[in-house]
């Protein structure tokens, strides 16, 4: 049974930098892509960055610029460097995974990412 494996979250200054990483603690095959949603209290869920199988990225409006997402496809493990970070980037993280075939998602549980002075 696939679970994914979120860790980097923490509480941050801003302006500092976090790490996220998230792995699959079993196999997964067919990956169409690999990225990082967050949600804030009171907001709706919202890409943060995603990439492709074939390696094609995309990125929220916020995250452009600051953030930088890659993937290791032998591992399938993806991870997200996030600089300059701002308050307003606090928010539960959640990895996603989603495969092609059958066409579901897959969901780590979420780590926790604070920035404040």
């Amino acid at each position: 049974q696939v679970q994914l494996v979120e860790s980097g979250g923490g509480l941050v200054q801003p302006g500092g930098s976090l790490r996220l990483s998230c792995a699959p603690s079993g196999s997964i095959n067919r990956i169409a892509s690999m990225g990082w949603y967050r949600q804030a209290p009171g907001r709706q869920r919202e890409l943060v960055a995603s990439v492709t199988s074939g390696g094609n990225t995309n990125y929220g409006d916020s995250a452009k610029g600051r953030f930088t997402i890659s993937r290791d496809n032998a591992k399938n493990t993806v991870y997200l460097q996030m600089n300059s970070l701002r308050p307003e980037d606090t928010a539960l993280y959640y990895c996603n995974v989603r495969i092609i075939y059958p066409l579901v998602d897959y969901w780590g549980q979420g780590t926790q990412v604070t920035v404040s002075s």
